[in-house]
């Protein structure tokens, strides 16, 4: 699915890029990069696809996809983390 075709999806299902990124716990920034590549990956395009119907068959997805209790997914090992200084010290006996 090109990027173009997924953002008429988003009007046809009635919902703004912000509000669906949201939805989906993806970033924003993370879906906005695929107008660079001008495609959107598969489950994005399913998703969407998905919602659009549900939507036009006056069904509630927004419920739905809330009661997955998705979680927003973090970066680890992101920016910089203290070391810290190792507190034992060999022992001579």
């Amino acid at each position: 699915m090109t990027f173009i075709d997924f953002k008429k999806a988003l009007l046809d299902a009635e919902i703004s890029l912000p509000k669906f990124s949201k939805l989906i716990k993806v970033s924003e920034k993370n879906i906005q990069s695929y107008k660079k590549k001008g495609t959107v990956p598969n489950t994005i395009a399913v998703i969407v696809t998905t919602i659009c119907s549900l939507h036009k068959n006056n069904i509630d997805y927004r419920e739905m996809i809330n009661d997955l209790n998705l979680e927003a997914k973090t970066k680890k090992g992101a920016g910089f983390k203290k070391k810290e200084k190792s507190k034992d010290k060999d022992i001579i006996t």
